[in-house]
């Protein structure tokens, strides 16, 4: 199972070495969430033996939590019953986190006034290590579906809004995220050289805001802020993403980045 820069990855070793010796660490419950979570790298329903394999589990243990997971609505059978998928309860979750998370609320409004004004696609992204996790998704009149879903992610070391982070990082915490990243090219495209990388940071430190020429998506171009905490430290990114086929690269910063930069600062502030 390969991993997936559109989903989160499981738990990993570290975490599951150190964390796990703390007292108050609740193993049935990380449990019960590696049953959850290992939906994240599959796109079809799972048999109980399945989650077992994948998550390492005796298939007892995850009988018990799967018919527990399903009592509660967190897991359901597919409507074919070929197997088991996650149930609606869990969209519950995600809007407690929209509607909670001081980033998202305080950011929707200045959103849809960008998206009104540039009338392209604009995004929220909230920055989680390695990869920036979408959190609102503002069409434009080009509809991709990977580009309707929140709840998506991509790697920081190659988008926009990632180099925007890294560039308000300090350089020993920024090489750390590019050296820890899986530097594997989405498109032909896509930088994966460290000494290019870094150069693009650079860059994007002195402009205030990144371009991104079809790093994740060909023929895309998207530039990228990032949203600073009241202790200036990044926590968040706004993006604004158009087709190569209707602009240049110059036409597109040249209009649009002023816009992104105000918005990005404007959510920023205390």
């Amino acid at each position: 199972m390969s991993p997936n820069y559109l989903r989160s990855l499981p738990r990993t070793p570290p975490e599951n070495g150190e964390t796990e010796k703390d007292a108050l660490f609740v193993q049935s419950i990380a449990r019960a969430m590696d049953v959850l979570s290992i939906f994240h790298q599959i796109d079809r329903p799972l048999s109980l033996q399945e989650i077992s394999s994948l998550t390492g589990l005796g298939r007892s243990n995850v009988q018990r939590i799967v018919f527990t997971l399903r009592s509660l609505g967190y897991i359901t059978r597919d409507p074919d019953d070929r197997g088991y998928v996650p149930g609606l309860r869990l969209l519950d979750h995600s809007l407690d986190f929209l509607r909670l998370n001081p980033v998202v609320v305080k950011a929707t409004p200045i959103l849809l006034e960008l998206r009104r004004a540039v009338r392209e696609r604009v995004d929220l992204s909230i920055w989680d290590d390695l990869r920036l996790v979408y959190a609102s998704r503002l069409q434009s009149k080009r509809e991709i579906l990977t580009s309707t879903f929140i709840g998506y992610s991509v790697p920081v070391f190659c988008v926009s809004g990632g180099w925007a982070i890294l560039s308000q990082l300090g350089e020993d915490e920024a090489d750390s995220i590019l050296t820890r990243s899986r530097r594997k090219a989405v498109t032909p495209k896509t930088l994966t050289d460290l000494g290019a990388l870094k150069e693009k940071i650079r860059e994007t430190r002195e402009a205030g805001y990144a371009t991104a020429l079809e790093q994740v998506l060909p023929g895309e171009i998207a530039i990228g802020a990032a949203i600073l905490d009241q202790a200036q430290r990044p926590v968040a990114a706004i993006h604004v993403a158009g087709s190569l086929s209707e602009w240049t690269p110059e036409d597109f910063t040249r209009q649009f980045a002023p816009l992104l930069v105000q918005a990005a600062r404007t959510i920023s502030r205390g």
